[in-house]
């Protein structure tokens, strides 16, 4: 039986508590049997629950879910080691080289004076690494496993970065009409995999929309899926105060409970800094 650790503070502890779990005799099976398939999935969780726990300004929670998200890479690292591809150190030492070089004007000589021109100095820095790295295209390494609107923007930026770009904000309106157009023809029309497709380009639209007015697309659904949450209860509780079930009002009810909800109700909390 291991002896339980004493200074939880020290980052090698938690590096000798995951060496403990995953070693042969006395470790733990169900972390000996992991591997970086099947903890990935784990890992993106825990990512959003430090989103979720930003969005609710709830600190405590921010530094359990943190520690968690702390504990996947030491998860990953440790599995890397066993493989003798890389360890802990390694991971520490590539994202401090990584910043130290794209962040020449604070560690070197180079001159940014605005967050604009830092942004572009740094996609011309990753530009120039995935050059380094023989990729043959800017979307190379925008990863798949995004969420599907935070893939589009980045694409989107990307494909915007080498000039492929409308030269307008109300270009990007008159193809977005053009896109419910022919969303709401297939529909009429009852093709069901059209319309699917041409939802897509909706979305897709929506996202370059809100990228030219520097909304997150992300956070802008959050945001109305915390107000649709918040309404929603609303028409609960006031249901179950008539002693009546959502399903036994008439939809004209509902409606009008609805905007009374818009109303009567406190706007939802905002995230702050998700995402």
């Amino acid at each position: 039986m291991a002896v339980p650790p004493k200074n939880l503070r020290d980052i090698g502890t938690l590096l000798e508590i995951m060496r403990t779990l995953r070693a042969p005799d006395g470790g733990c099976p169900w972390d000996r049997a992991q591997t970086f398939e099947t903890i990935a999935l784990f890992t993106i969780e825990e990512a959003y629950e430090v989103a979720e726990a930003i969005t609710h300004g709830d600190r405590a929670a921010l530094k359990s879910e943190l520690g968690d998200l702390l504990f996947q890479t030491v998860y990953h690292a440790q599995i890397a080691t066993e493989e003798g591809a890389f360890d802990f150190a390694d991971v520490v030492e590539a994202i401090g080289d990584k910043l130290v070089r794209r962040h020449p004007h604070v560690f070197g000589s180079a001159r940014i004076s605005n967050p604009d021109e830092q942004t572009q100095a740094w996609e011309q820095m990753k530009a120039d690494e995935r050059s380094a790295k023989g990729h043959d295209s800017l979307l190379d390494d925008v990863p798949l496993a995004l969420p599907a609107l935070m893939r589009a923007d980045k694409l989107q930026n990307r494909a915007a970065s080498a000039g492929f770009e409308w030269p307008q904000t109300q270009s990007v309106i008159a193809k977005l009409r053009e896109e419910v157009e022919e969303l709401a023809h297939e529909v009429e029309a009852g093709r069901t995999s059209a319309a699917a497709a041409e939802f897509g380009d909706v979305l897709f639209v929506l996202v370059n929309l809100a990228r030219r007015l520097k909304i997150d697309s992300e956070d802008a659904l959050r945001r109305a899926n915390a107000k649709f949450d918040q309404r929603f209860r609303y028409i609960e509780a006031k249901c179950r105060a008539a002693g009546r079930g959502v399903r036994d009002m008439p939809l004209a009810e509902l409606e009008a409970l609805w905007r009374e909800a818009k109303t009567s109700t406190l706007p939802a909390k905002e995230p702050s800094g998700s995402g």
